[in-house]
């Protein structure tokens, strides 16, 4: 396993026009003013994770939840045999972290590592409480995340026992627009719990 490598600067610049993906993200979740942003992003810090590098790995104490303002990353579990099973895939716009873990102060069980040289906001769990005190309206928000979140994940269980793969490829290429061009076939496949071969055969008949 390659060496954890990730940087956390100072709190951002106030300043949300830096970001304004996440900005944009929020309002398309809840009414917010920019007072009510500006309070929000001095909450945020900086995170720059290099290719291949690892966000998150198990057994330890993970803080920070992530919005990926560029780039790329997995999430996967690795079993008691050491397969790896890919969860979540997290491309812009998106949030990522062991999120059990996270809420619960639980150590990790979750691996996050970075497909790509990858630009985030991160938010420690103390910040997040200090944010959601002085910014009630944020409960709506991360409700709301969580909430798409689950049935997100239980779409997918579905999925996973009513659709063929390919339907289950078009959905996936749905959920994440131009990512077979990022990300290694074998890894969609682990995602879809199918061969890489045959995906292979599926994909050469379609395109996202």
């Amino acid at each position: 396993m390659e060496f954890m490598l990730y940087w956390v600067s100072n709190t951002i610049d106030n300043s949300f026009m830096k970001s304004p993906e996440l900005a944009t993200h929020i309002k398309n979740h809840i009414k917010v003013n920019t007072h009510e942003i500006e309070v929000f992003f001095k909450f945020l810090t900086e995170v720059s994770v290099s290719e291949k590098s690892y966000l998150i790995t198990p057994n330890t104490q993970i803080r920070h939840s992530f919005f990926v303002i560029k780039g790329c990353l997995k999430s996967y579990y690795t079993d008691n045999k050491g397969d790896k099973h890919v969860l979540q895939f997290a491309i812009e716009n998106w949030w990522i972290s062991d999120f059990e873990a996270f809420y619960q102060n639980e150590p990790t069980k979750l691996t996050i590592e970075a497909v790509e040289q990858s630009s985030l906001l991160a938010i420690s769990k103390e910040n997040l409480e200090a944010l959601l005190l002085e910014a009630p309206i944020f409960e709506r928000y991360f409700r709301i995340l969580l909430t798409n979140a689950f049935i997100a994940q239980r779409k997918r269980v579905l999925s996973s026992l009513e659709k063929n793969t390919k339907e289950r490829y078009l959905e996936f290429c749905n959920s994440y627009p131009n990512i077979e061009n990022r990300v290694q076939n074998y890894h969609i496949a682990n995602y879809l719990g199918v061969s890489a071969e045959s995906l292979s055969r599926i994909r050469g008949s379609l395109k996202c």
